[in-house]
């Protein structure tokens, strides 16, 4: 079984046989439906999904009933749900599957032993998790100083190939828009 995925994600540009062999461990490949819930608010000890193919999201319910998507999770992206996995809580996202998938699951316990006899993954994961947080940063800064046009704008950049793979309610869900809102900017930008 190839982890070339995995260890296209963690950047890694060698990787040693044993690190290989360890990883193998560590990452079971799963198939899932579209539809298919693979956290459920709640849960506890789940593991991270890197996406080899398909299309996951992560989103809360409020209590009136409302889908607010926090991300979209597109091929070479991992979505986990970090407050549960880093703080050893109940899970308080939902992720499921938009598309039929094929995913890595990933033992983040495993791996984390794995650190101190292999270094080089410390070094990626700091990475990362860097780059993670400058676009949650970003994110966060767009909410809430940009216009709904500009975070549409934004969100057309960032994700040019999943707009035709999205439905529009979960687009202006994500945006923090409504759906009718979303509309009249998609129509005012066709007449520019």
């Amino acid at each position: 079984m190839s982890y070339l995925y995995l260890t296209d994600f963690l950047n890694l540009k060698e990787i040693s046989s044993d690190l290989q062999q360890e990883l193998q461990t560590c990452i079971q490949v799963k198939e899932v439906k579209k539809g298919e819930i693979i956290i459920s608010k709640g849960d506890l000890k789940h593991k991270k999904f890197y996406v080899r193919n398909g299309l996951l999201r992560s989103y809360i319910i409020d209590s009136k009933g409302r889908e607010h998507i926090y991300m979209f999770a597109p091929e070479g992206w991992v979505v986990s749900d970090l407050v549960s996995l880093t703080g050893n809580q109940p899970a308080i996202m939902f992720v499921d599957a938009l598309e039929d998938s094929t995913l890595e699951v990933i033992d983040d316990e495993r791996i984390w032993k794995l650190k101190d006899r292999f270094p080089e993954l410390m070094t990626s994961e700091s990475d990362r998790m860097l780059r993670r947080i400058a676009v949650l940063q970003q994110r966060v800064i767009m909410l809430l100083s940009a216009s709904a046009q500009e975070r549409y704008e934004a969100f057309l950049t960032k994700y040019p190939d999943l707009i035709q793979r999205i439905p529009q309610k979960m687009i202006a869900s994500y945006l923090g828009v409504t759906p009718e809102a979303l509309s009249k900017i998609r129509a005012n930008m066709s007449k520019s």
